[in-house]
């Protein structure tokens, strides 16, 4: 293997080279497998025998030296033939490219048709990718002793947990390995000196780049593992597991690392004990520890804003019987007295407003003053959310030496797919390189293919909510005929507690959830469609591009029905004799109205239905249908024993863990975020939510990784990627649509009005509100094809004698000059709304940049860190360059005739020149 110039005319990162030769069997049994393990792994002394009766729970090859570092398995099928060959060609580059393979007998396996294949990448391999990757490796001890930043330990020491648990490996110096520098580093056993994680992670990267044509043919489209996963002549491709995950490996040579992140981190009673970051970066690589350390620190955050929220909804519960719109509303001389007009045509009648009794106190809970001061608490803490991660996300950078980890290293790991099927070279201006390039004429077609699916789906989305809006209308006028008269009558146990708009909020809140859930189930494979249409050149732009997409089109999915009601639902009614309908009057559906308490808490529901359902069935379909698919796996591991039962099998029976499995993990928790922050205002109880889901989430999350997935491949990754920008985007939204929900769906600011303009008497009271709040209609002028039909009238209102209804505005009186037109008032009260919004927007956003302008992202100590590091790693670096030329120069002096002081004249000015 050798890295490949600017001259070379190589395709790939990597060409293979056959400076080894390797005689390819063609064995009659039909593997086309050069089973070199076979012929000559035996040790000394050891027989056939010895071999077949080895315990096979193991992660090394039959020597019991070499380690097996990648699993391939196959089986024959009807298409045998022509899959043996792309495996015996693929195969046979393999060893070209210096790997080792052993391959298992289907007879030896438990199901006896599945053959498998291990892959041990020895020393020269490992060092020449090692160098072409840039992987860090240590070459000096640390000697930066850690801080200890917690004044009062003893408090924290019932959530921790051991110290070779949280610590798996001591700090050392690292640097970029380089080969023509081994004696530079801490290199104690060759065997050992590159972990698990870092091994698997090299292997892959050749077997994504492996051709599997034969050298007469150069069939640019046939290379990689992905592609032969694809068209079935692998069926599975994995790193191993090092061990059983209920208990440790008999070999002292294996880590035992699954066993320990299952026993301190995968329990549910551990969750209260912090998370093994460095072990579980150890084992599955920095991209999947990113991910949980993010998790983690978003769960710590969220207890903060949770137990504000049980401040804020208890001060509701307290402050209970102070509500004096609700008395009023309950009140029989008051709200008994109010007859409403009907709120749809004909199947609607008029109504008491004392039948909203109930709903009113439920609003109550979640409108009243300590909504206001919540909603600007989580404006500020959604800042010192993201602040503070960046800060965590700093010291993990420093941690686990991904400073220097730039993206434009990520150029490196170009995606396979897009170096098949971009067969066009240019030169790269840059690195003088030629390189694989998708012209402008076909991106801007796949790009515009790409947009107009999106638009598609986004229309689609918006056809559903007008579909639900419309059931919405139309299934109010029939909740509202069948419980016209007292509703005990009809609805024996519940039917107190039931009204028209709360049995159709909820019925549609369900509707609408499974909807999101169907578009979900199509869309993601949409998503990934169109993305692989795109061709994205790395994988850091692959999953950038898809990120987008699927959060773009879950935004519009999930918050949808929510900014309908927070925004839409009730603002556009008209009055009395002049209704806005939806689609027209000929379709007799009238826009909604709230109730008489406003929108809130609609919207309360719509949020609880669609946060908590997304949440239950997340948490069925990441534990529960694993833990069915894996029960017979699991049951046969833990009663095979381990002689019959290998470790490749053990891991072929679990599920694989794709490239994209971390997506989803975020999209659900960033989904989660905006729930919490954008109609946090309309429920204070979200944070607490959020924080008991998180808890179970993140323990169910290494349950998985631990018992249920195969290893993933190690990755790196310096952050949480296109995801902090989409949470920075959703937290400067959540500002404006709090202040937007306290200003026209909260009933806070039209209370405030009458509390401080308009309250009758001298004392400022809230008597009278309810009154002052509602307008009167003459019912003699509702048109006919909107008065109640016959029967539909209750009782109470044939034996009364009814002239005027009223219903929620601000509107003249009959009979006064201006009627039915907007009072004062209501440009009052419009006025001091958009106040509040311009108020609340600008004093949220000064103390958010102000925040995030006083707490640096880096911490000052982790910057000295570095700097410190960087000083140590020239240092180290020059002393080395200035040794190794004293050797050399010290060597030839002595190889040298003395008769030529010219020679050593030259030499010192060449280490002059170097120095």
């Amino acid at each position: 293997m050798k890295r490949i110039t600017g001259m070379a005319r190589d395709e790939t990162l990597i060409e293979m080279k056959s400076a080894r030769v390797f005689q390819i069997e063609d064995e009659k049994s039909g593997n086309g497998i050069n089973n070199m393990a076979d012929r000559g792994n035996m040790l000394p002394g050891h027989t056939e025998t010895d071999n077949l009766n080895q315990n096979k729970d193991t992660v090394f090859f039959r020597d019991g030296v070499r380690r097996i570092d990648f699993v391939l398995s196959y089986v024959d099928d009807k298409d045998g033939e022509k899959k043996q060959e792309r495996r015996k060609e693929f195969e046979a580059n393999l060893l070209k490219a210096g790997l080792e393979l052993e391959t298992e007998d289907k007879s030896d396996s438990d199901d006896g048709k599945t053959y498998f294949l291990k892959v041990h990448a020895p020393w020269e391999v490992l060092a020449t990718y090692a160098d072409v990757l840039k992987i860090k490796v240590p070459f000096k001890a640390s000697d930066i002793l850690h801080t200890q930043e917690v004044p009062l330990e003893w408090l924290s020491r019932p959530f921790r947990l051991p110290e070779k648990v949280m610590r798996p490996e001591p700090d050392y110096f690292t640097s970029n390995f380089d080969k023509g520098k081994i004696d530079f580093f801490l290199i104690n056993d060759k065997h050992t000196f590159f972990p698990p994680s870092t091994r698997n992670r090299i292997v892959y990267y050749i077997l994504a780049r492996c051709p599997y044509y034969k050298e007469d043919r150069k069939e640019k489209d046939k290379k990689g593992i992905k592609r032969l996963l694809s068209n079935g002549t692998y069926t599975s491709a994995f790193p191993l597991h090092d061990c059983r995950y209920w208990k440790r490996a008999r070999n002292p040579e294996c880590e035992s690392e699954r066993y320990n992140l299952y026993r301190h981190w995968a329990g549910f009673l551990s969750f209260y004990k912090e998370q093994p970051l460095n072990l579980i970066r150890k084992y599955y690589g920095e991209k999947i520890g990113i991910y949980f350390a993010w998790l983690g620190f978003y769960t710590e955050m969220l207890f903060f804003a949770a137990v504000m929220g049980v401040i804020c909804f208890t001060y509701g519960v307290l402050s209970y019987d102070d509500n004096m719109s609700s008395k009023e509303i309950c009140d029989a001389d008051i709200g008994g007295s109010i007859v409403m007009c009907p709120l749809c045509d004909k199947k609607c009648s008029y109504w008491k407003l004392n039948s909203t009794c109930l709903s009113s106190w439920q609003s109550h809970l979640f409108d009243n003053e300590g909504t206001v001061f919540f909603a600007i608490f989580m404006g500020i803490w959604v800042t010192l959310f993201l602040e503070f991660w960046k800060r965590r996300q700093a010291r993990l950078e420093y941690e686990w030496d991904l400073v220097d980890f730039e993206e434009e290293q990520q150029q490196l790991m170009i995606r396979p797919e897009f170096e098949i099927k971009c067969t066009g070279r240019r030169l790269n201006r840059i690195t003088q390189e030629m390189e694989p390039y998708l012209p402008a004429t076909s991106k801007c077609a796949r790009f515009c293919l790409s947009g107009a699916t999106v638009l598609f789906w986004m229309s689609l989305i918006v056809a559903c909510i007008i579909g639900v809006i419309a059931y919405r209308l139309a299934v109010f006028a029939a909740f509202a005929s069948i419980m016209k008269d007292s509703p005990t009558r009809k609805i024996q146990l519940v039917g107190s507690l039931i009204t028209p708009q709360l049995a159709t909020s909820v019925t549609a809140s369900c509707i609408n959830f499974v909807i999101i859930m169907i578009l979900n189930f199509f869309y993601e494979r949409v998503a990934i469609w169109i993305t692989d249409l795109e061709i994205p050149k790395t994988h850091l732009e692959y999953e950038n591009k898809l990120t987008m997409k699927m959060f773009f089109f879950q935004f519009v999915n999930y918050y949808s029905s929510c900014f309908y009601v927070a925004f839409f639902k009730g603002k556009f009614v008209g009055h009395p004799g002049n209704y806005t309908y939806m689609f027209g009057k000929w379709s007799r559906l009238r826009n909604e109205e709230c109730d008489p308490g406003g929108c809130l808490i609609e919207l309360t529901t719509q949020l609880v239905i669609v946060m908590a359902g997304k949440q239950l069935w997340g948490n069925i379909q990441e534990a529960l249908l694993p833990l069915m698919r894996n029960w017979w796996g699991s049951r046969k591991a833990r009663n095979h024993p381990e002689q019959q039962y290998s470790r490749w099998e053990q891991d072929h029976d679990l599920l694989n863990f794709t490239q994209l499995g971390l997506f989803y993990e975020y999209l659900e928790m960033v989904i989660q975020f905006g729930f919490i922050t954008l109609f946090v205002a309309s429920f204070p109880l979200a944070p607490l939510l959020a924080l008991c889901n998180n808890i179970l989430e993140v323990r169910v999350d290494a349950w998985k990784f631990t018992t249920q997935f195969r290893r993933p491949v190690a990755a790196k990754a310096r952050n949480i990627g296109a995801w902090q920008e989409i949470l920075n985007v959703v937290a400067i939204l959540s500002v404006v649509t709090n202040a937007f929900i306290m200003a026209f769906t909260s009933d806070m600011i039209p209370r405030l009005v009458y509390l401080y303009a308009y309250h009758e008497g001298h004392e400022a009271s809230m008597s009278g509100y309810v009154n002052n709040s509602l307008s009167v209609y003459n019912i003699s002028q509702i048109p006919l094809y909107s008065q109640p039909e016959e029967g539909e009238s209750p009782a109470w209102y044939n034996n009364q004698t009814i002239t005027t209804c009223r219903y929620r505005d601000y509107r003249y009186p009959p009979g006064h000059p201006k009627q039915y037109t907007h009072t004062m008032q209501f440009w009052h009260i419009l006025a001091a709304k958009l106040a509040f919004i311009i108020i609340m927007e600008h004093v949220v956003f000064v103390v958010k940049f102000f925040v995030a302008w006083m707490i640096p992202d880096v911490p000052s100590e982790v910057k000295a860190r570095i700097k410190r590091e960087r000083y140590l790693i020239q240092e180290y670096l020059h002393n080395y360059e200035v040794e190794k030329l004293k050797i050399q120069l010290s060597q030839s002096f002595i190889i040298d005739p003395p008769s030529h002081p010219s020679s050593t004249t030259d030499k010192c000015e060449v280490l002059s020149e170097c120095l």
